[in-house]
């Protein structure tokens, strides 16, 4: 397995533009199957769940190929395999994304229990739910889900909860049902709305993208004139590269992104002492003292993000005064705390809030990623904890972030990755 080794204390100063949002090419990607012609998606990030997605659609029946670094082109034209094998999907949550996609354009769909990062209980119980009131037959045949429906039909969904996945993946259903379809309490996160509109790009009829109630009237077919489509810079891809430059005291301009989609994490980076200057596709973060401690609670967009709670949590162990995060979406995302502790934070856990009492210091050990945001905040830590940290197992943070080691040199980082064996199954 690769590692990273970091050696920190430094200040991080300069430009990284920011990459295609991993969890809106993953949807999109997967809505490509949809459309009966080839499909140009740009703006892909070049990261291991993008490979697996594509060898997943691969196994479908869809012809891929890059472009360029970051062009794909996807033909599910002759789409003639409706099985996602457990193979293919163990390793990635997101393919459970095939799901509606498959059923709504083959009529059928067998697809494996995803995998993933073990972050806490994520059930598909919503999606299916959906997927039976739209006219789906839904059974559980030794850990995979079969689904079959000559042609789905519209009809009211009002959700549990708010799911992201549940909502892009009866999303997905929807624009071949027969009728109107109305998707209530629906996730409002930036990627599902990236993925509505490059539904509406292929000819699906979607009304209240952005907003909690998404209104669909279904469509005979998806695709037309080679439509070409451009994936949301990363929200939150930019949001750690700022956290970088507030636990090192430097100077951050992110390009290519967008400002309008982080306000929740602006706001708390501003109030931990950080001054923040934006333009249409930037921003900068400058910090010229020692954070300050931030307190906050994660939530469905437009609050503050989960996938953003393990970095504000790093920049709490070396700020100044005392920080204290609740975690309402995942009940085992604390699982970075015990890795922190070896750098020497002092993190309080009861139930699901984090008490973060903020050091001068830390000091570089061995640690070990347990998940994709976790690794994140075990790499921002290390950039500031004196002495050098080595991070093992990774591969979760290659899944999420790319190129990380190349960005942060050029920020002034001193990191290298060491090259180990493949992946463990």
């Amino acid at each position: 397995m690769d590692k990273l080794v970091i050696s920190g204390n430094r200040r991080l100063e300069g430009e990284v533009r920011i990459s295609g949002a991993k969890n809106a090419a993953l949807p999109i990607l997967a809505a490509a199957l949809l459309a009966q012609t080839p499909v140009a998606v740009d703006n892909v990030p070049e990261l291991h769940d993008i490979t697996t997605m594509l060898e997943l659609l691969r196994g479908l029946g869809a012809a891929s190929r890059w472009h360029n670094d970051t062009s794909v082109e996807i033909n599910a034209t002759h789409l003639n395999n409706p099985l996602a094998p457990y193979e293919s999907v163990r390793t990635m949550r997101a393919s459970i994304l095939v799901l509606g996609p498959l059923l709504a354009r083959c009529g059928e769909a067998l697809v494996s229990l995803p995998g993933g990062c073990a972050i806490g209980a994520r059930p598909v119980d919503l999606h299916l739910k959906g997927l039976a009131a739209l006219g789906a037959d839904i059974r559980m045949e030794g850990g995979y889900i079969h689904a079959r429906a000559r042609r789905l039909k519209g009809c009211r969904l009002v959700l549990d909860q708010v799911t992201v996945t549940g909502t892009e993946n009866l999303l997905m259903a929807a624009v071949l049902a027969q009728g109107k379809t109305v998707i209530e309490n629906a996730a409002r996160e930036p990627e599902v709305t990236d993925l509505a509109r490059f539904l509406v790009k292929l000819g699906a009829n979607i009304s209240g993208i952005g907003t909690d109630v998404l209104e669909i009237q279904g469509v005979e077919s998806l695709g037309g004139n080679r439509p070409r489509y451009t994936v949301m810079p990363d929200r939150i891809e930019t949001g750690t590269y700022l956290t970088a430059a507030a636990l090192t005291c430097g100077r951050i301009r992110t390009t290519r992104t967008c400002p309008q989609i982080l306000d929740a994490v602006l706001e708390k980076l501003h109030e931990a002492g950080a001054a923040i200057d934006s333009g249409p596709d930037w921003i900068e973060l400058t910090m010229s003292d020692r954070p300050r401690a931030v307190s906050f609670r994660t939530a469905p967009y437009p609050a503050f993000p989960t996938d953003m709670q393990a970095q504000l949590m790093a920049m709490n162990c070396i700020a100044e005064g005392v920080g204290i995060i609740t975690e309402t979406i995942f009940e085992n995302r604390f699982m970075h705390v015990l890795e922190l502790r070896r750098l020497g934070a002092d993190i309080t856990i009861e139930g699901h809030t984090a008490i973060c009492s903020g050091k001068n210091r830390l000091q570089g050990a061995p640690v070990m990623a347990t998940d994709l945001r976790a690794s994140a905040s075990l790499v921002l830590a290390a950039l500031a904890a004196e002495g050098e940290t080595v991070i093992d197992r990774i591969y979760h943070i290659d899944r999420g972030y790319e190129h990380i080691e190349d960005k942060l040199s050029r920020l002034g980082a001193t990191i290298h990755r060491i090259e180990g064996s493949s992946v463990p199954c």
